[in-house]
């Protein structure tokens, strides 16, 4: 049986289900939108940091929050996966049109990765989560500079992993389901009806209630600026990426079009460095003329040149 320290345990453990519902759904504590809360915890079989990455087929239909991180041994990490609102209606319209057999056999598929990390970066990495959280709603720039950096090392420790080094990875997959719910249907709900309580209003609301309220308020907006600075670090790792391919790809252009233009000189071709015939035109005329002087002379062709001043008087000689 082979060593699983390095496995996060993944709740729910086989598929993630996503209750759709119109409007609220009934729920005043609910913006209507569909989600699934994942629950990774270390099961405490090794003493080190085990990071996770959650990866999807449909990554522009699911957001994740946080889509990687490290958890503690003995602790864990809480995972919100929302389905974009366009997605959901799309979803909603086909339900309309066919039932839940359109929504059945989802093809949407979830990876939750996780290996250990060393014990230096997850000090490291532990420290720079520490401050990104006590600057709260402070500096939104020095906030998007921290987190890009924890992104960054995340990506670059993910990325020699994968990369070759004897690092095991864990893989644990989920398939998806989604439900569409109603005010009438309990068991499409998954839960019991329960009467809708009115909020109270500002005016009727104790110290003590006032409190909760702002308190409830203030972390949703510090869950909110963290998530925008994690999307803003996602982006600029990813621009920063698309223009280093870009580059790449521009020079193996320029490399391959430098290459394709250099001038090739044909085989058994000579250049005459003087401008005049080439040797080997010279030595085919003479072969030419010394042949045609042959065929003349068997021919009796040539007398004419014994009347020739000096050339006479030679051919004489010669015979």
């Amino acid at each position: 049986m082979s060593d699983l320290s390095h496995a996060l345990e993944v709740s729910p453990d086989a598929a993630l289900q996503f209750v759709l519902t119109r409007g609220d759904g009934g729920d005043p504590k609910s913006d209507g939108s569909a989600r699934c809360v994942m629950t990774l915890t270390h099961p405490g079989k090794t003493k080190k940091h085990i990071a996770f990455k959650v990866k999807t087929t449909q990554p522009r239909r699911y957001l994740v929050r946080p889509n990687q991180g490290i958890v503690a041994p003995g602790a864990s990490e809480s995972v919100t996966i929302l389905l974009v609102e366009k997605d959901k209606q799309m979803l909603l319209q086909s339900f309309e049109r066919l039932g839940q057999s359109a929504l059945d056999h989802s093809k949407d598929k979830f990876l939750v990765q996780s290996c250990t990390v060393g014990e230096e970066f997850a000090i490291g990495y532990s420290g720079k989560k520490e401050e990104l959280a006590k600057m709260g709603g402070g500096d939104s720039q020095e906030m998007s500079k921290v987190a890009k950096e924890l992104a960054e090392s995340l990506t670059g420790m993910w990325n020699s992993a994968s990369g070759g080094e004897d690092v095991p990875i864990f893989n644990k997959k989920l398939q998806v389901r989604h439900v569409v719910a109603s005010d009438g249907d309990s068991k499409a709900r998954g839960v019991k009806s329960t009467p809708r309580q009115e909020k109270p209003s500002l005016e009727t609301m104790s110290p003590d209630q006032m409190f909760s309220e702002i308190t409830s308020l203030r972390r949703k907006y510090d869950e909110l600026v963290t998530f925008s600075v994690n999307l803003t670090a996602e982006r600029d790792i990813l621009n920063n990426t698309l223009e280093q391919t870009k580059r790449d790809l521009n020079r193996e252009m320029a490399r391959n079009k430098a290459g394709a233009t250099t001038p090739v000189q044909p085989i058994g071709t000579t250049k005459s460095s003087s401008g005049g015939l080439s040797f080997l035109t010279f030595l085919f005329v003479a072969a030419l003329f010394f042949l045609i002087g042959i065929k003349l002379h068997h021919s009796d062709m040539v007398e004419f040149l014994f009347d020739v001043p000096v050339l006479g008087d030679v051919l004489r000689v010669e015979l």
